[in-house]
């Protein structure tokens, strides 16, 4: 019996010493694919409750560069119809850094670029590799940011061509995704990209059969969350973020300075209007508030000539000068509900006046307050069409705590609606990026649990009086009539 057992002993001795050796190998080779897969930070204790990262982590297709790099290589192609888009692509996106402003505050060295409106879609690439929590390994992606240039490509071949070659690079982009693992993950439902103008640009089928491309009513475009300047609002994936302002902080302290500047501000506008006038739109309201504008001798107006060449509204120093005199910048539509306008006008510290639901409440959800009238003014668009108020006794019926307690609350906004120097990081500031990034994660995780999400539904859906009336809380003291 005792001979028996000795002859057992050696392979269970054996068999023991090999199970350890492979669960040895198994960690060794699961630990190292995790901290050679993932960017994680360096900390102790419990990494899985104690990482900062913890469903933030983003993966970042690596895309060819014909839909990138080569998109803003190409830059010069544009001038023949939209000008020269070489310096609006410089600088990561944030274009030529501002100089000679007399009162040497809004220049270069401060923060100040003549950044493009629509030159959002490099921005945000170029901030995003500044993300604290991308990961090279997309299994623990809670999202994929796809960086794709829509907004540029829409530029590229807008004028004079055929609607295959409007989306041939859209087109491309959508058999490139789907035939990739982490695409069919969740069918793109986790995907993410910027397409910086608004989403009625990304609709052709919807608006007309020659503007713009198709993206949003593709397949691979219904299925991503899209980050467009302004939805379409027809309960799609076209979630609108800021527009880009010509403020890029390069650190907290240039955020905290420029904060106190505008609060400290003599503000001597009541109100302020910088545009062109819409002849062409019967039915717009911003002719109507020109002429109350021009008036007035409470309002300053920067009137911009739709010409080519005329560079009085695309002069930031003027825009700026003039919104930091002001207590309220008048916002109406323009070609779009949406306006560039209205963003650099709360980076000066001014309060906006909205004519239209569409113009911010309806938009930018992630990024304003749902109390509208705590940072802005709002007067239908149809009482100034039919001139049953006047807009300056509507702003002169606020009581001036009221505005006071308006102008910081549009002051404490500012840092979500700017976008930060992509080649610096703010530590403690919360800007657009952080907080579309936000929206986003918090939206594909909607979707990874199984719950409907989408942009939201057009004005005409909602219940009435929805959005109150400054004039119905601050009766005017006069009208027009």
């Amino acid at each position: 019996m005792e001979k028996a057992t000795a002859n057992v002993l050696p392979p269970l001795r054996f068999l023991s010493v090999l199970a350890v050796i492979s669960w040895s190998f198994f960690l060794y080779f699961y630990c190292s694919m995790l901290t050679g897969g993932v960017q994680l930070p360096s900390h102790g204790g419990d990494v899985d409750s104690a990482d900062p990262c913890r469903g933030r982590y983003i993966y970042v297709h690596d895309l060819p560069p014909r839909f990138n790099a080569d998109i803003i290589r190409d830059c010069r192609v544009t001038e023949d119809h939209w000008g020269d888009m070489c310096d609006s692509v410089s600088n990561a996106g944030l274009g030529l850094p501002l100089a000679g402003d007399p009162d040497g505050v809004i220049t270069g060295e401060a923060g100040w670029y003549g950044t493009d409106q629509f030159a959002l879609d490099a921005i945000f690439h170029n901030r995003m590799r500044q993300y604290e929590c991308l990961t090279n390994h997309s299994a623990v992606a809670a999202a994929v940011f796809v960086p794709f240039y829509a907004g540029f490509d829409f530029v590229r071949y807008h004028w004079g061509y055929d609607n295959a070659t409007l989306d041939a690079a859209t087109v491309d982009l959508t058999a490139w995704l789907m035939a990739r693992p982490e695409w069919r993950r969740m069918g793109g439902r986790d995907h993410f990209l910027v397409a910086g103008r608004t989403g009625w640009d990304f609709r052709r089928s919807s608006v007309g059969p020659s503007w713009g491309t198709d993206l949003l009513n593709m397949p691979a475009g219904q299925n991503m969350t899209v980050l467009v300047l302004e939805s379409a609002l027809l309960h799609g994936s076209d979630y609108p973020v800021p527009y880009p302002t010509y403020f890029h902080p390069r650190s907290d302290a240039d955020v905290l300075r420029w904060q106190d500047r505008v609060r400290r501000h003599e503000r001597t506008w009541l109100m302020a209007f910088v545009g062109a006038p819409r002849p062409d739109v019967p039915i717009g309201v911003r002719d109507h508030v020109i002429a109350q504008c021009k008036a007035s001798p409470a309002c300053g107006v920067l009137e911009c000539a739709r010409t080519v060449g005329s560079t009085q509204c695309v002069t930031p120093g003027n825009i700026m000068r003039l919104f930091q005199k002001t207590t309220f910048c008048l916002q109406p539509p323009g070609d779009s509900s949406t306006r560039r306008s209205a963003f650099d006008s709360m980076v000066a510290g001014c309060i906006p006046v909205f004519f239209h639901t569409a113009s911010a409440y309806k938009q930018y959800r992630w990024h304003l307050p749902s109390d509208h009238l705590s940072y802005s003014v709002y007067i239908p668009d149809a009482d100034v069409r039919e001139r049953n108020v006047s807009i300056e006794a509507v702003l002169r019926a606020i009581p001036p705590a009221t505005v006071r307690r308006m102008r910081e609350e549009v002051i404490r906004l500012i840092p979500k609606v700017i976008y930060a120097n992509p080649r610096s990081k703010l530590e403690t500031v919360k800007d657009a990026f952080d907080v579309a990034v936000e929206g986003v994660l918090d939206t594909v995780a909607k979707h990874r649990k199984g719950e409907y999400v989408d942009s939201g539904g057009a004005v005409g859906e909602d219940p009435p009086d929805l959005f109150t009336s400054t004039a119905s809380r601050f009766p005017p003291r006069r009208s027009m009539r």
